[in-house]
């Protein structure tokens, strides 16, 4: 096992964004072989305390320490490509090995240059020059760079007939893959990884987790995806309020762990109460007895006690009482509803001479929690356009249930396209009719704050949005939910919050996802969409590995 080296440092760090205290006295130390997940709530300053390591944020107030020569990759939630194919965009030189190689090119004309080459001189030190470039250009593996893209690719689970695929026309999924290939390529010390899962269908997940824990450098992840985070990360830094607080171990160590310093912190701060409690009580009897008989010693008693209390305070030895974050009250209520929610049968579906799925059978029954999965265009999102009949099929029937309402929960948010500019409030009243003062608390308790109820919809986080659609869907009482991707934008706690609902939840659920950890609390039975056929599993995603031999591999 390689010796950890600390190679950056934030010490005492305040950073503020938009006139808001993002962090205050904030200290880290990020090691050369760390693993580490970054978690925290929605809003938390994840991604701008990456942006702060890498040097793209300033700290108002303290400093960040790299050590010399440490080079970092960074990438973020959004990436932007450049290039007309998969394989071009990858085969593009990284900026160090590209400056080489424009100096090789230069120096190869100067020795085409009559004035040189007969010149022994200046022969003979721009063969000297190019000598050294040729060693930097070695070092940077400029020989083999084809190759190391291919392995890269290949240990990315790209295969060689993605390799024509234009850039554009990439998921985007396939597009945080490349740039990420393109970033291992510069094998920089540390990666700083941002949602490098967002839009990854389930196998290439698989690869993700095996690049990172292969990775020879240090890696910070910021993921919501509890599967990626157990299966690649040996710690974990939680930032909350402003500061950062590390629990070694992969997620399921951090999560008992930290309701044991929860629950001794609490323990403490009734112990320290109490002491308070007794402390003030002898104060003021002290004070009393003092004032009765004038006695100076009383008057030493009261004033020690009042002088231990306020180096208590003074030294930070003040325990804080345990307090959870507000949490979205959500409650799916739900009814019967018929015994068949959903039947399809039959079912075929194309565009043109392309086919999507033939003669698929589906029967979601009430109560059931059905997980829907499958490759990236396997046809899963078309599947759910046809049950909610904004697409026809080419043959087959789409059967709802006669007392079936369905409540649909888009990946992309698009059922929230048309209220962009208008506000929450309107947007609930919308939904279901109100005064303003219930629709203001109903999302006072979905974590809103007060002025964002006001606000246009357009300036809500894809976080913030996507509670915004769960409180949208409760109002609507369904009881067969279609929920595509729900976890993807929510952090964790959220997430926890969303699965104890479809617990208590007595309609059907058919709900797509490529969250592992999700499938395996909501599901009990997982369904494989996958080159146009549907293929049934019983049990959550642990259960579907089983039995399609893929837990091993």
């Amino acid at each position: 096992m390689q010796a950890n080296m600390h190679v950056i440092h934030l010490n005492k760090i305040t950073v503020n964004y938009a006139g808001r205290e993002i962090f205050r006295d904030l200290s880290w130390i990020i090691g050369d072989h760390d693993r580490v997940g970054l978690i925290g709530p929605n809003g938390a300053g994840k991604s701008t305390l990456l942006k702060v390591v890498m040097g793209q944020v300033t700290p108002e107030v303290g400093s960040v320490t790299r050590m010399r020569h440490i080079r970092i990759g960074y990438l973020p939630q959004e990436v932007h490509l450049k290039g007309n194919t998969l394989l071009e965009t990858a085969l593009v030189p990284t900026v160090r090995l590209a400056e080489v190689e424009n100096e090789l090119s230069g120096l190869e004309e100067q020795l085409g240059d009559p004035a040189v080459y007969n010149d022994p001189d200046r022969l003979t030190h721009v063969l000297e020059q190019q000598a050294r470039a040729l060693d930097v250009y070695e070092r940077l593996g400029g020989l083999r760079h084809r190759s190391r893209v291919l392995e890269v690719l290949q240990a990315l689970g790209f295969t060689t007939e993605d390799y024509d695929l234009p850039v554009k026309t990439l998921s985007g999924g396939q597009k945080k893959l490349l740039a990420l290939a393109r970033l291992a390529l510069e094998a920089p010390d540390v990666l700083l990884l941002d949602e490098p899962d967002n839009h990854l269908d389930l196998r290439a997940k698989r690869f993700l987790e095996a690049f990172i824990r292969d990775y020879p450098g240090g890696v910070v992840i910021v993921s919501h995806d509890r599967y990626l985070l157990d299966e690649t990360i040996t710690q974990v830094a939680e930032l909350e309020d402003g500061k950062i607080t590390l629990y070694p171990g992969n997620y399921t160590a951090y999560a008992e762990e930290r309701e044991l310093r929860r629950l001794r912190q609490q323990q403490q701060y009734v112990s320290q109460q109490k002491e308070i409690v007794r402390i003030e009580a002898a104060i003021k009897r002290f004070e009393l007895w003092a004032s009765l008989v004038v006695d100076e010693r009383h008057i030493k008693q009261a004033r020690s006690r009042r002088k231990m209390l306020d180096r208590m305070e003074a030294n930070g030895e003040i325990i804080e009482k345990v307090t959870e974050r507000r949490l979205m009250n959500l409650q799916l209520d739900g009814w019967r509803g018929s015994e068949k929610a959903l039947e399809l049968r039959g079912l075929s579906m194309a565009f043109g001479d392309e086919p999507v799925f033939f003669d698929l059978d589906l029967l979601v029954r009430r109560g059931e929690r059905v997980g829907l999965i499958g490759p990236n265009g396997a046809g899963k999102s078309v599947l759910f356009k046809l049950i909610l009949g904004e697409l026809q099929p080419l043959e087959g029937v789409v059967n709802i249930g006669p007392s079936t309402r369905i409540g649909y929960y888009a990946q992309e948010h698009q059922t929230l396209d048309a209220w962009l500019h208008r506000t929450p409030i309107d947007l609930i009243r919308d939904t279901k009719p109100m005064p303003e003062g219930e629709a203001v608390t109903h999302l006072l308790k979905f974590a809103f704050v007060y002025a964002q109820t006001r606000q246009p919809i357009r300036s809500l986080s894809g976080g913030e949005r996507s509670r915004l659609q769960l409180l949208r869907l409760m109002l609507t009482n369904p009881n067969l939910l279609l929920l595509d991707e729900p976890t993807n934008n929510l952090d964790i706690q959220s997430v926890e919050v969303l699965e104890s609902a479809l617990e208590d939840f007595e309609g059907a659920v058919l709900a797509i996802s490529h969250d592992r950890y999700f499938l395996d609390r909501m599901a009990d039975r997982v369904v494989e969409l996958q080159d146009g056929t549907l293929t049934e599993f019983l049990g959550g995603y642990s259960d579907y590995l089983k039995r399609t031999g893929r837990l091993a591999s």
